[in-house]
């Protein structure tokens, strides 16, 4: 980045500063401290323009985060500085969330637009993609790849700056800025712990550098960085934590374990049912009920004496039967992944003359996340891959037959064909097979499942940078960069081999102990799909002083980029050979040429004008302009205002538009109470029970989406207003207002709801395929569930609603940016600054046809938040007491009270199809207004910083010092039961203690 050593001077004025903060305020007063004159008068290039300046604050509102303020926090990876921006909004994801396309990934989502508007920077040339894109499409850069130890500060421009750095800056851009020289020795060690116990944290780096720039016209380091952080489980965290049984605080059992035996648990279960076809275990019929005109179904369980938490009995409702008592959130689930990263990174910096200057850099980063699967395979009433569209009951599941053989085929006439020991029923039904056989739900828990994720990103950069004349300089760069993403998974069972195992019965269902590891392997062996991405490109400008006006020079800027993108996200599941695995993949490539310009003309002292455009083509067929305009005002030195307006636009992904691109996303739904009532619920149309059916409890709903060749580009506008406050010395306010419009939105299924509502009221099949196709072009019920054994004549469920990508309505977001900043000198020794950073969102509306969909303060939009929602209030302060050689740092985040609605879930009477009322609450308790919000939450870090000499630093950190506890969520994601872990991450963990020190020579 331009300018950026004496940057570091001008922005890190002041020995703590704010942990998300403005940028040095030109209408305050320079305090009167050496640190804050070294940088007086310097010239410097900030996020969001092309040109040089005196002053940090652009008409555009830009936050700063120095790796000072950032280590006084405690902070220690680029993911959670970036995500502790209040800005950062719907969409952003951290690396708590382990079972959606994004696993393992990092990314942010400024002003709740996005991960795809929001663009990433690296000394302000682009990184390339993380592979596997967010919810199926959007497209983002992992911010774990990114060395922490290198970064300077980071620059959030929170404004439109398509104009500036290209199309997919809507929401705004984050620009990480290195350290450009380094000549001796430093390293850094850190270690810590949970008070539980767990949560383990291990970081070191070390960075050697050769070379005076400014007296031998060189320099060139290296870095080194590696860290590790532990694994923690539901369990260790206790109720509510790992339990979707809420009634201890008045809500509902969700643990279905405790309905029914007819579930996915570790135990066994069978029910007698028939077989058409004695060698496919995908032929079973109907369920046998043990007595004419019965109307629930008795199950048997294999193996009740390996139960090690008891039994239980169910003796009333849809089945029957005595069965394991397990608690699978508690057994299975984990709140953190196992997580290890590490770098190697380099910059040579040459002097070739009084006039031009040189660099070079390279990386390469590896981030490993382990996730242990939230449950293992199953086999229960689903199809396989491949199965029909229309499931009859002839064909409801998977069953274990009577016989067993050695060949596992043509187990009806095989000479050494024996009883299944596995089957109950087999030896009562001998003579006759095809009516003793049982269908079969099971968990495979001797079997290990998860996902290993290693993502390995190489990056080089070189430029030259040199001056025409005193006032002209110009700059070439160039960039390239590959994400190679490695998928390791385990535990998923193979159609075949699970048939052939059951024909066979070389698995033993009665006492899974004793199944040896390759017979394991053999049902479910390991599943491994790379993928990449890779991006290079190079951008030139030249910038200048044309004349000079009344407030200073007139200044150009022009330039040119052009650049070249691909992706290759491998089907996981091509061959349609796993169960429960995904379908989704991405393929794409282009290329992007642009040209761009600045003007910023100062017309008077007071006054500053700055103009910019760019136009982008891709090689697809998409070009646009995209302008933006900037105005300060500043009529006396205490108060400046400042508003800027633009236009940009974003283009489809590559998941979006590619024809060979498509993906299938699956959201918890719970049945309406009609539904419900059909299949042997209690209760009302609006009340409802369960009652002990299997078939009535929530379950994934999936939609599946091809790519859309024909998808336009999402259009925006976006202007902000804001004012700038220094009525003394030692205090500064400001405050920014954002108005966001989105046009021809790209998204998958805008009506989901509507079709869900439409299939679930619907009579029967027919009717259901009928009213969904109805809801608009591209919308069809792709699979539905086997048909309910206990209700064989009701609407069964959809498994998958087909949905398209569409240019569809308009969204308008806006809010306010507070900031204030207290610098006060108690004594010669003693400082204290206390910086304030919120956001307060006032909007967030989606227009659809049928009405407006509000998000604001919701859990909406629940799939591009991953169901974290939109909190209407973020914020963080951050208190600093600096007695010299000691530094104690309070800093105190703030996230306000969500509502657990989401309008883009449902779809409403016409009277109020969008409502946010409490009824519409997606956790459908007794009492709605229970479990209508989730309440605020505040918790506080503490770091106490010792610098001995200038040599030695050493730092002690509490996070979370009061073991504040994250807020009970009932509706979040199944992934996170009861919990959000995008804003309440911290108080899963708990307290936290972490200890350092560094060193420099």
């Amino acid at each position: 980045m331009r300018g950026a050593a004496c940057t570091a001077i001008a922005l890190g004025s002041f020995a703590a500063p704010a942990l998300a903060q403005s940028a040095a305020d030109p209408a305050a007063p320079q305090a009167a401290t050496d640190e804050d004159t070294a940088g007086e008068g310097q010239q410097i290039v900030v996020t969001g323009s092309l040109l040089r300046r005196t002053d940090t604050e652009t008409p555009s509102p830009v936050s700063v985060l120095t790796a000072d303020s950032l280590q006084k926090a405690g902070i220690s990876t680029i993911s959670d500085a970036i995500r502790s921006i209040s800005a950062d909004s719907a969409g952003s994801i951290g690396t708590g969330f382990q079972t959606g396309f994004s696993a393992g990934g990092s990314a942010v989502s400024l002003r709740g637009l996005g991960v795809s508007s929001t663009l990433v920077l690296v000394d302000g040339l682009r990184s390339t993609n993380f592979p596997i894109n967010d919810d199926g499409h959007n497209a983002y850069v992992d911010l774990n790849s990114i060395p922490f130890s290198l970064v300077e500060r980071v620059e959030v421009l929170k404004d439109g700056a398509s104009s500036t750095y290209g199309a997919d800056a809507i929401g705004g851009v984050v620009n990480l800025i290195m350290k450009k020289q380094f000549n001796g020795v430093a390293g850094a060690i850190e270690g810590g712990v949970a008070s539980r116990g767990d949560a383990g944290h291990r970081r070191a780096d070390l960075t050697v550098g050769i070379g005076n720039y400014e007296e031998q016209g060189f320099n060139f380091y290296l870095n080194g960085e590696y860290q590790w952080d532990g694994r923690v489980s539901n369990s260790s965290r206790g109720f509510p934590y790992n339990t979707r049984d809420l009634t201890p605080i008045g809500g509902l059992d969700g643990n279905s374990a405790d309905q029914s035996l007819t579930v996915n648990v570790p135990t066994a279960y069978v029910v007698r049912t028939t077989q058409g076809d004695l060698n496919n275990p995908l032929s079973g019929g109907r369920t046998v009920f043990n007595d004419p005109g019965q109307t629930y179904a008795t199950y048997t369980a294999l193996g009740l004496g390996n139960c090690t938490s008891g039994t239980f009995a169910v003796t009333t409702g849809g089945s029957r039967g005595v069965g394991c008592k397990y608690n699978l959130e508690d057994r299975y689930r984990q709140i953190q992944p196992l997580q290890e990263r590490y770098s190697l990174s380099g910059r040579l910096s040459l002097r070739l003359s009084d006039d031009i200057e040189g660099y070079i850099t390279g990386s390469f980063s590896r981030s490993f996340v382990n996730i242990t699967s939230a449950f293992a395979s199953a086999v229960r009433q689903n199809q396989p891959f491949g199965g029909s569209p229309l499931v009859s009951s002839s064909n409801p599941g998977i069953v274990l037959p009577v016989y067993i053989c050695s060949a596992g085929v043509n187990c009806a006439t095989a000479t050494d064909r024996q009883l299944n020991p596995n089957n109950p029923y087999a030896a009562a039904y001998a003579a006759d097979p095809t009516n003793g056989a049982a269908r079969i739900y099971y968990l495979f828990d001797d079997i290990k499942a998860g996902s290993e994720r290693t993502n390995d990103v190489y990056r080089f950069s070189a430029g030259l940078n040199g001056k025409l004349s005193d006032k002209w300089n110009w700059r070439v760069e160039g960039v390239w960069a590959r994400d190679n993403l490695t998928l390791l998974q385990h535990g998923l069972l193979n159609i075949a081999a699970l048939s052939k195992a059951i024909n066979t019965g070389s698995y033993n269902f009665v006492n899974p102990q004793l199944n040896s590891d390759a017979v394991r392997q053999a049902l479910a062996p390991d599943k491994k799909t790379p993928s990449h991405s890779l991006m290079y490109g190079a951008d030139a400008s030249i910038a200048g002083e044309l004349m000079d006006l009344p407030g200073g020079p007139l200044q150009l800027a022009v330039g040119g980029q052009i650049r070249y993108e691909m992706l290759e996200n491998n089907n996981q599941n091509a061959a349609l050979d796993t169960y429960g695995l995904t379908t989704a993949s991405a393929f794409g490539s282009h290329t992007v040429s642009a040209a761009y310009a600045e003007l910023d003309a100062p017309l008077l002292e007071s006054l500053d004008v700055n103009v910019s455009g760019r136009y982008d083509h891709y090689s697809e067929g998409f070009s646009r302009f995209s302008p933006k305009v900037g105005i300060k005002f500043q009529p006396i030195k205490e108060v400046a205002l400042r508003g800027t307006y633009s236009q940009g636009f974003r283009a489809p992904t590559f998941a979006e538009s590619g024809p060979r691109s498509q993906y299938a996303g699956f959201v918890t739904t719970t049945p309406p109470c009609a539904f419900i009532l059909a299949h042997g619920g209690t209760g009302t149309t609006t009340t409802c029970s369960a009652n002990g059916n299997p078939y009535n409890v929530a379950y994934s709903l999936g939609r599946g989406v091809a790519g859309n060749p024909n998808l336009k580009p999402e259009k925006s506008r976006s202007f902000t207003a804001g004012l700038i406050l220094a009525p003394t010395p030692w205090f500064s306010f400001t405050a920014d207002y954002y108005n966001v419009k989105k046009s021809d939105l790209i998204v998958a299924g805008p009506d989901i709801g509507k079709a869900v509502a439409a299939y679930f009221g619907a009579a029967d099949l027919a009717a259901a395929q009928t009213a969904v196709a109805g809801v608009g072009q591209g919308y069809s019920v792709n699979l539905v569930d086997a048909i309910d054994p206990l209700f064989p004549n009701a609407l069964p469920r959809v498994l998958i609603i087909n949905v398209p990508y569409v240019n569809a309505n308009y969204a308008i977001t806006s809010g306010i940016d507070f900031s204030a900043t207290v610098k006060l000198r108690l004594s010669d020794s003693v400082r204290f600054t206390s910086k304030l950073d919120v956001n307060h969102v006032i909007q967030y509306d989606l227009h659809a046809p049928n009405g407006v969909q509000k998000y604001a303060g919701t859990f909406g939009p629940y799939d591009l938040s991953s169901g974290n929602g939109t909190p209407s209030w973020r914020g963080n302060w951050q208190n600093t007491l600096d007695f010299g050689k000691v530094a104690v740092s309070l800093t105190t985040y703030y996230t306000g009270r969500i509502k657990e609605v989401s309008t883009d879930q449902q779809a409403g009477p016409p009277s109020a199809p969008y409502t946010t009322d409490c009824s519409a609450s997606l956790y459908r308790s007794a009492d709605l207004n229970q479990f209508c919000y989730v309440r605020p939450f505040i918790n506080n870090d503490l770091n106490v910083t010792v610098t001995p000499t200038e040599n030695f630093q050493f730092w002690v950190s509490v996070k979370n010092l009061f073991d504040v506890r994250a807020p009970v969520a009932p509706a979040a994601y199944a992934s996170a039961p009861n919990f959000l872990t995008t804003w309440h991450y911290a108080g899963l963990i708990g307290r936290n203690f972490r200890a350092g020190a560094s060193f420099k020579f």
